[in-house]
């Protein structure tokens, strides 16, 4: 598909998706989230293997386009942010694995963006920060998704403060898996995705979309639900074929 605001390249298995609005920040404008949104769908119902969420210019991105609610009606800005809920619920329903590659700045709805992907590689100069506790807007919804990362003192002291956190504190907090040097971050990330595919394209769907639904759940009912779709998944035929040639290798 034709993209205004993206860029998306495919190498091999894996499909980057490229936020490419520099001269805005990156800024999640409603345009670029229904665009964005689009093509995940796209990509969902490839044979793509994998997805990284990456950023050109010298920030990840800056959050929501302010132009987007500034003197909107109530209406417009309640459909602004479902449109971002519907992107951000559709990176998790894919059935690949996702990984954002982050420099520069992440903050508010681009932190959240970072904090919903399913993996992250963060570059060591970059920062992570959801500011609208400095001013007249708290960042009610990018603090749903961050603090189901990092937990809630946490998540509450980078909402209350505003203050960023750099890429080490990210990663000791949660926010992302890991740090690399920034010449290093395009090859690192993509090794981690890569390694993130291994293994069937229905086991790995099944098992992303198993974690978000028992993440949620008391223990008790997770280990029922995670139970049943281990018990299910176990009757197919590739698993089948797994355990009998591994059975077969140890009696040999």
């Amino acid at each position: 598909m034709n993209t205004h605001h993206l860029l998306v390249e495919r190498q091999a298995d894996i499909v980057t998706v490229t936020l490419n609005r520099p001269e805005q920040r990156n800024a999640l404008s409603r345009p670029l989230l229904l665009e964005l949104t689009a093509v995940l769908h796209n990509i969902g119902v490839s044979d793509a293997r994998g997805v990284i969420i990456a950023a050109n210019g010298p920030v990840f991105s800056a959050g929501h386009h302010f132009a987007d609610m500034a003197g909107q009606t109530q209406e417009d800005v309640r459909e602004l942010f479902r449109v971002c809920t519907a992107m951000m619920d559709t990176l998790q329903s894919l059935p690949q694995p996702v990984v954002a590659r982050v420099h520069g700045l992440a903050t508010a709805a681009g932190c959240q963006l970072v904090a919903t992907c399913d993996l992250a590689v963060a570059a060591e100069s970059a920062g992570f920060a959801i500011p609208g506790g400095k001013g007249a807007l708290f960042c009610h919804t990018p603090l749903v998704a961050v603090a189901r990362n990092i937990g809630r003192k946490r998540a509450l002291e980078m909402a209350m403060t505003g203050d960023a956190i750099d890429a080490l504190t990210a990663a000791d907090w949660g926010l992302v898996n890991r740090v690399v040097p920034d010449e290093d971050l395009v090859a690192a990330t993509l090794d981690f995705i890569t390694r993130a595919t291994r293994g069937t394209e229905a086991s790995k769907a099944a098992g992303k979309q198993a974690y978000y639904r028992q993440i949620e759940m008391p223990q008790p009912a997770a280990y029922v639900y995670a139970g049943e779709v281990m018990a299910e998944r176990a009757m197919d035929k590739q698993a089948q074929e797994s355990f009998h040639a591994f059975l077969n290798r140890r009696n040999l």
